[in-house]
């Protein structure tokens, strides 16, 4: 008689996960995702106009400035487009884009952050809470929830043979 036997002889492996990456990302995330793919469309407009001396208002996180092409202005349509490009990598389901819109959270977190605290300790010596805040704080805990799974999407995942001696 042989004292090896199989508690489990067979791998045990879980289905591929059906549909797409992004059907990973809540209804909330998608409707803010296309919001900055519009605004990621119109940074080049942005841009020429503001080289044709058009001023008009752009703001985003706390920062304003009615001048595109200025120090700021420049700062935001770079901000704009980071966030186009990370919203054009979640909708193209691409590896890398939960991991940048990770990023995109942090970088928007501080700027906001930032921007209370020169309000609190600069000109102005007043207090305002950034409503973004509350969106920026469940992005990125979403994001971080659903990396692994958005990272590995559609890889088998496998249990292999275990064998008692």
């Amino acid at each position: 008689m042989d004292n090896n036997t199989d508690f489990i002889n067979t791998e045990i492996s879980f289905p591929n996960k059906s549909g797409r990456r992004r059907d990973l990302l809540p209804v909330w995330i998608k409707i803010f995702l296309w919001m900055f793919l519009v605004f990621f469309a119109l940074m080049p407009v942005a841009i020429i106009a503001g080289l044709l001396q058009f001023n008009f208002q752009i703001s985003l996180l706390g920062l304003s400035t009615y001048q595109p092409v200025s120090i700021i202005g420049l700062c935001l349509i770079a901000l704009f487009a980071f966030k186009g490009i990370v919203a054009l990598g979640l909708w193209q389901e691409k590896k890398w884009a939960v991991g940048m819109a990770k990023i995109d959270a942090v970088v928007s977190a501080l700027i906001c952050l930032g921007v209370m605290a020169y309000e609190i300790f600069g000109h102005t010596q007043s207090f305002s809470l950034r409503l973004e805040l509350i969106a920026i704080v469940p992005y990125y805990y979403k994001m971080n929830q659903i990396e692994y799974d958005w990272v590995n999407f559609g890889h088998e995942e496998v249990i292999p043979e275990v064998t008692a001696d």
